[in-house]
């Protein structure tokens, strides 16, 4: 079959799309901007193309595409398509606007193609009382319904597996807090799911006419509280922790909570929140035994995620996802680093060990590895970020030793990883007075080989100049510790 996939780069689009692979599908993979689409592994496969299209953008006719040449012809015999599209933690407080317009647009475009199914993973929506995001999903299913397109709906409460939101999140307060002083929606009854059933329900269904024109509530076999949640994932680490709800906790303070103590942006500390107090329990398990599934318990499925963790093959990761951002980047706008009214650091050090190792290094930066000298200045610069609204360091990165175009990598953005190149180029998403940019290269010259580490500083008016100058000093010992550091340092 002939599938697009929107939503591709995104934590449940990397899950889906090497399953579709294995089934033998073809995959159109959809995505905003195909600088983020990695180049290697999986996404190399014969059966895989990337379609560039940004849906909040009016759609084109295809015949018109198709006729100038453009990737449109590639879709219009598609035989399904998956909607992953989501703008949760958008910086934009009218994001269910944002999420209308896609959807629209996405109906525009698939309407002239010959599909046969659209299926949506959406939120389970059962509750007379719904929170913005929870109505904003419980909208897009709506209208996805009137396109005349057979729609299959699944709706899914807290997804549990590596790198899910929820999970990260979890596990940040479990790990973080022996004690913990938490607001009253923590007593909220939830039914997670673990993301193995969430990828068999999505593929179980492809082309299923039964299922044409349905909507299904999906869950685990637990129905708990995040108070239970949060005690059986410390059971499952072996860890004792107290837990005590108090009434008087506002959703500011739970959001301020959520965000300096996990991983999480403010606006999505502040969205969780607010889905976080309705309760979200599937009415029925029809589909369950439709497909014949066996649902995987919590616990179970905290130890998959952990067994993943332990392997170092998180596959995809939300903190990748531009919604782990303050701002909605687009790799586009930053790619070239720019020349004009920067401050520019620039180190070369000659490699006089293995071109290799220090290439792993490179590639190993950040995260658990930290940043080669002075980690403590690093982590102050996180702490201090947080202070301020921005994202922190606490992000970490997905894989120890691999890194694709369009990660976090604490707090930046790879824009470039180009391995083959011995490449690396990161932007900073810290809150900044300005923008900054940090490019590592191995480039050969006279028979020597030379690792160049330059940050650029693009300020904006006086405070940004103001800012360059105040922290120049640690720039000196920092930059050249951290470039003396990758070329000597061993796995």
């Amino acid at each position: 079959m002939k599938i697009l996939l929107t939503g591709a780069t995104g934590y449940i689009g990397k899950r889906l799309l090497p399953v579709l692979i294995e089934k033998g599908h073809q995959v159109i993979c959809c995505v905003r901007d195909k600088n983020r689409f990695p180049t290697d592994g999986i996404y190399k496969h014969p059966n895989v193309s990337v379609f560039e299209i940004d849906f909040l953008k009016e759609v084109q006719s295809l015949s018109l595409s198709s006729s100038s040449g453009l990737s449109e012809g590639l879709i219009k015999d598609i035989d399904a398509a998956y909607y992953l599209i989501h703008s949760m933690s958008s910086n934009v407080k009218d994001f269910s606007s944002l999420e209308e317009t896609s959807a629209k647009n996405f109906i525009k475009l698939v309407k002239q193609t010959s599909i046969k199914q659209i299926i949506y993973l959406g939120g389970i929506t059962n509750e007379e009382k719904l929170s913005k995001h929870l109505s904003s999903r419980k909208r897009v299913e709506e209208i996805l319904s009137t396109s005349g397109i057979p729609l299959t709906s699944i709706k899914a409460g807290i997804i549990v597996g590596s790198g899910s939101a929820s999970f990260e999140i979890i596990r940040d307060l479990v790990e973080k807090l022996p004690v913990m002083i938490t607001p009253k929606w923590l007593n909220t009854k939830h039914q997670p799911i673990a993301i193995r059933n969430v990828l068999e329900f999505l593929t179980g269904v492809l082309l299923k006419e039964e299922t044409f024109n349905q909507s299904y509530d999906v869950g685990g076999p637990d129905v708990l509280s995040y108070k239970e949640m949060l005690l059986q994932f410390a059971e499952v680490r072996g860890l004792k922790r107290f837990i005590f709800t108090v009434p008087v906790m506002t959703p500011r303070l739970s959001s301020y909570w959520l965000y300096f103590v996990t991983s999480t942006s403010y606006m999505l500390a502040t969205n969780l929140v607010n889905s976080m107090k309705v309760e979200v329990v599937a009415k029925d398990n029809r589909l369950e035994k439709m497909l014949g599934i066996k649902p995987i318990s919590y616990k179970e499925a905290v130890q998959l995620a952990f067994q993943k963790i332990e392997q170092n093959n998180v596959i995809s990761s939300w903190k990748d996802s531009l919604i782990s951002s303050y701002v909605d980047n687009s790799l586009l706008e930053h790619i070239n680093v720019p020349i004009n009214g920067c401050y520019v650091d620039k180190r070369e050090k000659e490699i006089t060990t293995s071109i290799d190792q220090v290439l792993d290094n490179i590639w190993s930066i950040g995260g658990e590895r930290g940043w080669y000298y002075a980690d403590w200045l690093w982590h102050i610069r996180g702490f201090l970020d947080k202070l301020v609204g921005g994202v922190g360091l606490r992000r970490g990165r997905t894989n120890k030793t691999e890194i694709h175009t369009g990660d976090t990598l604490d707090f930046w953005r790879v824009l470039a990883a180009d391995k083959e190149n011995k490449r690396l180029l990161l932007y900073a998403e810290m809150k900044l007075p300005g923008e900054a940019w940090l490019e590592f290269k191995i480039v050969e010259r006279n028979g020597k080989n030379y690792l160049q580490q330059t940050a650029t500083f693009r300020p904006k008016g006086l405070l940004g100049r103001l800012y360059w100058y105040s922290v120049l000093p640690f720039h000196y010992f920092v930059f050249d510790g951290m470039a003396e550091n990758i070329i000597a340092s061993k796995n």
